[in-house]
């Protein structure tokens, strides 16, 4: 399926396309890895991050449904939201393509997508969701 076509809801938090990746920092003394990017290493202190593509699968940290709609979101409630450890780090907040959390477990292998978040008759935004592995997006 070809990926959704709109503007990213921030510059500069992920790449657009068929294969869309989250954009970090990765400490150049620590080796430690951020989302979003910084300027200065959140462990370490250090102010040599470097920028780095982050790997687009991991597996659930934790998870939660939120049913009511937060000020200024306009799109679907309820809506899936939790914590990704991706491949190599770090740790993601994030909202995900599932809302029945039972339908999730702890450890399950998730893959990034990109999904709207714009109201059906508003021009299409984008941005970053994680959807368990296996399911269509």
């Amino acid at each position: 399926m070809p990926p959704p076509e709109g503007a990213a809801v921030h510059e500069g938090l992920f790449t657009m396309g068929p294969e869309p990746r989250l954009l970090g920092s990765q400490c150049r003394d620590c080796n430690a890895r951020q989302f979003p990017r910084t300027d200065t290493c959140p462990y370490c202190g250090s102010s040599a991050p470097e920028d780095v593509e982050l790997a687009p699968t991991g597996r659930l940290w934790a998870w939660t449904t939120v049913s009511a709609a937060p000020p200024g979101y306009d799109g679907p409630v309820p809506f899936g939201f939790g914590v990704v450890e991706l491949d190599g780090g770090p740790r993601v907040v994030t909202r995900l393509t599932r809302s029945d959390a039972d339908a999730l477990s702890a450890g399950q292998p998730m893959h990034l997508v990109l999904t709207p978040v714009s109201p059906p008759d508003a021009p299409v935004v984008l941005s970053w969701s994680f959807a368990p592995d296996g399911e269509a997006t």
